[in-house]
């Protein structure tokens, strides 16, 4: 038996990278997963993943910075599983640039596709959450760099996901939904673009990194937030958790 037996999850962005991985794992624990993206055959090809290994997923086309669309991915998830207990905001744009390069349709993209997107779909999901739900927002340690050169608009949108995280984790407590956000390092198509456009910048990153190396999509962050989202956890609440190999220090 799975530690999620039972239980049906939400997760956004999960065509490629964190959201995959994360749904992979919470399908190994036994819960059935609802993945969304932006392009449909990419979450077609996780729900095959996912049915590969003996699970059950179901995949939504959703640009989540329609709120219609997220609407959509919450009624559809509902109606076909017949209920929601978990979800994950992981999809968002990521605005990277000095404050010169920005535009503000950039910056308007990831404010919409990160913070908006997660306050809308928390809203949406709490009646479904109400009892027993877990929430687990993504966001970022770019807001702890010394230098915030080039990294301004991508800390801004993240760390507003950590803020809406804490009042969703106060406000719906006593409704018996715990709120998470998680700060993760992993070897995603993102990442790996990023390290191949910024190879020196890499290389001292990583050796910040007190273990050396980025975390497995999968093994790493999926599995953590699959524990997070289980009995075992069922005290954790309104905390940020860094799961990158040590290099953050949160305070």
């Amino acid at each position: 038996m799975g530690m999620l037996d039972g239980r049906i999850a939400l997760v956004t962005g999960a065509g490629q990278g964190v959201g995959q991985g994360i749904a992979l794992a919470l399908a190994a624990e036994g819960a059935r997963v609802a993945v969304t993206g932006r392009t449909l055959a990419k979450v077609e090809q996780s729900a095959a993943l996912i049915a590969e290994r003996g699970g059950e997923a179901l995949a939504l086309a959703c640009d989540v910075k329609d709120p219609a669309a997220l609407e959509h991915i919450v009624s559809a998830t509902v109606a076909h599983f017949g209920g929601l207990n978990i979800l994950v905001n992981n999809a968002q744009e990521v605005p990277l640039g000095t404050l010169h390069d920005l535009t503000d349709a950039r910056i308007e993209a990831g404010w919409a596709s990160g913070p908006m997107a997660t306050f809308r779909l928390m809203k949406l999901c709490h009646p479904h959450l109400k009892g027993d739900g877990s929430i687990v927002n993504l966001a970022s340690s770019a807001a702890m760099r010394w230098d915030m050169s080039g990294y301004g608009a991508y800390a801004a949108v993240k760390d507003a996901i950590r803020q809406f995280t804490r009042a969703a984790a106060c406000e719906w407590g006593a409704d018996n939904i715990r709120t998470n956000v998680i700060l993760p390092h992993a070897t995603s198509p993102a990442l790996k673009g990023w390290i191949s456009a910024n190879p020196e910048e890499a290389k001292a990153f990583f050796s910040t990194i007190p273990m050396r190396h980025v975390g497995d999509c999968e093994e790493d962050i999926g599995r953590f937030v699959a524990t997070l989202c289980s009995p075992a956890c069922r005290y954790v609440n309104g905390q940020s958790i860094a799961l990158d190999g040590g290099q953050a220090y949160l305070g």
